[in-house]
């Protein structure tokens, strides 16, 4: 019996064969190096409704949080309770934006082939990577900072009466800004706190918006409503 060698037809498309008792693919002679082998997979409707939810419940959280309950709750309870609810609410928050972001990138990375990934996806795996970074900056360092200094400011504050009034609710000169002329450690403490809570505060910005266009993208991506 004679092993005739099948003919290649003229123009058919390169392709990859699995060689008999391998799990590896070989490349057909003649086919092009730079062939892409695979193209990103359709992650499923599942995965795409555990995206969206994710991005948009941290997305939510993070409006909320950022320019609602603050401002709410700094009007209505007095300083010290005030600061003593942020110390409480700040971790799980910083923690909850952090667990969000990665569930988005675990989801998200492995659907793309890098190296033929697009501007739109490239910046919203960016975006994502961004907001991962900054919500572990805030979780991991800059909250426990801040949380310490207040410590040290609401002590000196209790020993001079300060701490138990609602602000906006005194009347006269400004019995804070009198201890800040009076004590330099206060004072010291004092900076030290806006210094560190401004940090907080940007790289929390930097969440709030690197999800909100991640949102907008995928609203524009929208076919129909």
């Amino acid at each position: 019996m004679v092993w005739k060698k099948p003919r290649e037809v003229s123009g058919e498309p390169k392709l990859h064969r699995r060689c008999p008792g391998s799990r590896f693919p070989r490349l057909i002679s003649g086919a092009p190096t730079g062939y892409r082998m695979e193209e990103g997979e359709d992650p499923g409707s599942l995965m795409k409704v555990v995206h969206l939810l994710v991005l948009s419940g941290a997305w939510g959280m993070q409006m909320w949080v950022t320019f609602a309950s603050g401002f709410l709750l700094f009007r209505s309870l007095p300083r010290h309770t005030f600061g003593l609810v942020q110390s409480k609410l700040f971790p799980v928050y910083f923690h909850i934006s952090l667990g969000c972001a990665f569930i988005n990138l675990c989801i998200l990375a492995p659907q793309r082939a890098w190296i033929h990934l697009s501007l739109w996806e490239a910046s919203q795996l960016a975006l994502l990577l961004l907001s991962l970074t900054l919500a572990t900056i805030n979780a991991r360092w800059l909250e426990a900072r801040t949380t310490a200094v207040m410590w040290a400011l609401q002590t000196v504050e209790k020993d001079r009466g300060l701490g138990t009034e609602v602000p906006g609710s005194h009347q006269g000169p400004d019995p804070y800004r009198q201890l800040r002329e009076k004590d330099p450690k206060y004072n010291a403490l004092r900076q030290k706190f806006f210094h560190y809570h401004g940090l907080s505060s940007l790289c929390n910005l930097g969440c709030l918006l690197s999800n909100g266009l991640c949102l907008a993208g995928l609203a524009l991506g929208l076919q129909r409503l």
